[in-house]
């Protein structure tokens, strides 16, 4: 079966790039800026659908590129879905199947859940043994950069380790340490002046960069790679940002209620945190600048733009700042809320900008996209889990794949160990806790509203068999019973959910959108 009838707007000189292009290629090799938002929910953004976040410079990719509207990260948490982005692998084959710290085996019952399963082992940094993305860019001759969040080991496994020439802000650490102003408290980005924006300053980093090394005087393509922290939590932003986006939720309607109760947390139902939209614009003004300076430096011409997210926006769990509604879920869940993202690419002379593709395609594909868009041979050897998405930006098909999801974790947002399989329309998901699964048609119910499974039998029993023939033949890891398990302590802890932790995120959801709202700290060092 062939898929990619789908794609729309496909603007007529696209069609003559295969030729154009392959002898341009030849002689002089494309930059590519392949830049990395974190947490960053499909619906966080104007042109995918946001009446309240304000995203003009992401946007710009957007419409002047390709827009994968079913594009997918490889996990809904961060570490494995950025090992499988430098990989091509899935997250059940490299090993890292969540984020890099989190707790494990019988150290899980620390978290006081009272959970029924006990979560298994991962590996806890990124195997020096692949061949990464940056590394397969060195070996065809690249200039490779790294800027930000990288959250995928740290001594002998930093990105200095997989690839890349220059590092800027690349630790252990998931989360912007000393938050979102200058200090900084990151051992590998010096302290800017009081009130530097971290985002601000990564894109000042990558601007620096391209201006040192720009492949016009050098004659060397580069590999700039800026993986933001934003959107990640604890989220701050500046006054003016803050008072911006109150003033627009108040003038859009504040509702009774922003969050419902999920399996495990609750969850959040509207998009109406003005710090979060302050955040969130922030990392857009700093993609902003980044564009303009490869316009001024005269790359743009001949530079790729990649713009996607790690994983789903942070509905639960975390600083619980947006909503991903119409999607199902976010951060941490095994629903399209919590692994669709923005998928955005730009291709000089064969993007032409406005086309939209609905064809699944996940984050493993960009390693061999961005070989054959770079005039490398694949190395299938490495890339086991991408495809080359080159046909689909060309207008022409790819042939129908299963991609695998596997997160035997429960994780900090309320998401359930589980395994997911999405084949054409459909998606099953497989339940750890008592191997329940659900099916879902994603094309007539992207919201994930109506379980199909006891309808569709043969449906549920062959997608079950190719998920399992898959995670038994790569030897996935899997949780397993805690035998202390006791149902009534897990009970009162729900309960206390409910009844405590919600009123509380009400409470400090009105106080986000109240006129005297003040964090304290000079608004987090901004001032």
């Amino acid at each position: 079966m062939k898929i990619g009838h789908s794609i729309r707007a496909l603007a007529a000189p696209a069609l003559l790039f295969s030729i154009s292009c392959t002898q341009s290629v030849q002689k002089e090799k494309p930059n590519i800026l392949f830049i990395l938002a974190d947490d960053l929910g499909y619906y966080d953004l104007s042109c995918t659908g946001s009446r309240y976040y304000e995203t003009p410079n992401i946007d710009r990719i957007a419409a002047e590129g390709m827009a994968f509207t079913q594009g997918y990260a490889a996990c809904q948490v961060s570490s494995p879905s950025r090992a499988s982005i430098l990989t091509g692998k899935f997250t059940a084959s490299h090993g890292i199947t969540d984020w890099i710290g989190a707790r494990t085996g019988e150290a899980w019952r620390n978290q006081k859940r009272y959970n029924r399963l006990l979560p298994p082992e991962y590996a806890h940094s990124l195997a020096t043994s692949y061949v990464t993305l940056p590394e397969a860019m060195k070996l065809a001759g690249y200039k490779t950069f790294f800027a930000g969040k990288w959250h995928l080991g740290d001594k002998g496994s930093a990105p200095e380790d997989h690839g890349f020439d220059i590092n800027i802000g690349g630790w252990h650490a998931g989360s912007p340490v000393g938050g979102y102003f200058s200090p900084y408290e990151n051992p590998k980005l010096p302290d800017g002046s009081k009130g530097e924006n971290l985002s601000m300053r990564l894109a000042s980093e990558t601007i620096k960069f391209l201006n040192k090394n720009n492949p016009k005087v050098t004659g060397q393509p580069v590999f700039a790679y800026l993986s933001f922290y934003a959107v990640h939590g604890s989220i701050e932003t500046t006054r003016v940002k803050w008072a911006k986006y109150r003033e627009k939720a108040v003038k859009m309607g504040i509702t009774d209620t922003g969050f419902q109760m999920g399996h495990f947390l609750p969850i959040r139902q509207v998009q109406d945190n003005p710090v979060y939209a302050g955040l969130l614009e922030q990392m857009d003004d700093a993609v902003g600048i980044v564009l303009d300076a490869l316009e001024e430096l005269g790359l743009a011409e001949n530079t790729i733009v990649i713009f996607t997210s790690d994983n789903g926006g942070v509905a639960s769990g975390d600083s619980y700042s947006t909503s991903n509604l119409p999607l199902r879920g976010g951060k941490g869940y095994q629903f399209e809320g919590g692994i669709r993202e923005p998928f955005f690419i730009k291709v000089p002379g064969m993007t032409s900008g406005g086309e939209q593709c609905d064809v699944p395609v996940i984050g493993t594909d960009f390693y061999p996209t961005l070989l054959e868009l770079t005039g490398q041979s694949l190395m299938p050897e490495e890339h086991t889990d991408g495809m080359s998405l080159v046909p689909l930006l060309k207008g022409q098909t790819l042939s129908e794949r299963p991609l695998f999801w596997h997160y035997p974790h429960y994780g900090n947002q309320g998401g359930e160990p589980s395994s997911v399989i999405r084949l054409g329309n459909w998606k099953l998901i497989h339940y750890y806790e008592d191997r329940h699964e659900e099916l879902y048609n994603l094309e007539s119910d992207p919201a994930e509203k109506l379980d199909v499974a006891a309808f569709n039998p043969e449906i549920t029993e062959n997608l079950h068999n190719k998920l399992f023939n898959y995670l038994n033949g790569i030897g996935a890891r899997f949780p397993v019973k805690d035998l202390e398990y006791q149902p009534e302590l897990e009970e009162q802890y729900l309960d206390f959910v409910r009844d405590n932790k919600m009123p509380q995120l009400e409470k400090q959801r009105l106080k986000y959108l109240s006129k005297d709202f003040n964090p304290g700290n000079h608004w987090w060092g901004s001032e």
